[in-house]
């Protein structure tokens, strides 16, 4: 853990990053990306998913390709200029929803079989990842799926690393989650687990 960063980082962090760049990460463009999606996507053991809950979908390039599994798609983010990217990318399919919402504030109020957070639980603090597992197990369906993945690398804005945010899913075994797969790559980690 970041000990000079002990709070989730605001909307406003975000918010500044996509005027200075609408696409700050190269999502559409950078072939690391382009790789990470498609193992983030072949990690998923169902054909198809009810209805999923992306945390964090930035500006939609994987809400793009993950929406083709799910019969239902709910995508939220903090910020609203990504969000409009995503929705304007997106506005050809009638199975994704989007809204601002910051997670764990505020989730949805319903049940889920498919819940992925990617690149996104490493802003959180300590105690904002704490509640976010707890709202993510209350509204994942038993048999559901849990995917999570993440840059491991060190940044220095971030509250914890990719490596704490999944360990910390980790000790939620065997109770709460089982682990079905685990992949990990020269910069990312990738685990999938299964609500018990």
């Amino acid at each position: 853990m970041n000990p000079l960063q002990s709070d989730s980082l605001p909307p406003s962090y975000f918010d500044k990053l996509y005027s200075e760049a609408p696409d700050p990460w190269k999502f559409e463009t950078s072939e690391y990306e382009a790789n990470k999606y498609a193992a983030t996507i072949a990690a998923l053991p169902k054909e198809r998913y009810r209805s999923a809950f992306e945390i964090g979908g930035s500006i939609g390039v994987l809400t793009e390709k993950l929406q083709a599994r799910c019969d239902r798609l709910f995508s939220v983010d903090v910020s609203e200029l990504a969000q409009n990217r995503a929705k304007e990318r997106c506005q050809h399919l009638s199975n994704v929803n989007f809204q601002i919402m910051p997670v764990p504030e505020e989730y949805p109020d319903e049940m889920f079989d498919l819940t992925l957070v990617s690149e996104v639980g490493y802003y959180w603090g300590w105690e904002d990842l704490k509640k976010s597992q707890q709202c993510i197990l209350e509204h994942l369906e038993p048999g559901g799926h849990l995917l999570l993945v993440h840059w491991t690398l060190y940044a220095r804005d971030y509250p914890l690393s990719g490596d704490e945010v999944h360990n910390s899913f980790f000790e939620l075994i065997p109770n709460k989650l089982r682990h079905l797969k685990g992949q990990r790559e020269e910069e990312y980690r990738l685990d999938l687990f299964e609500r018990v």
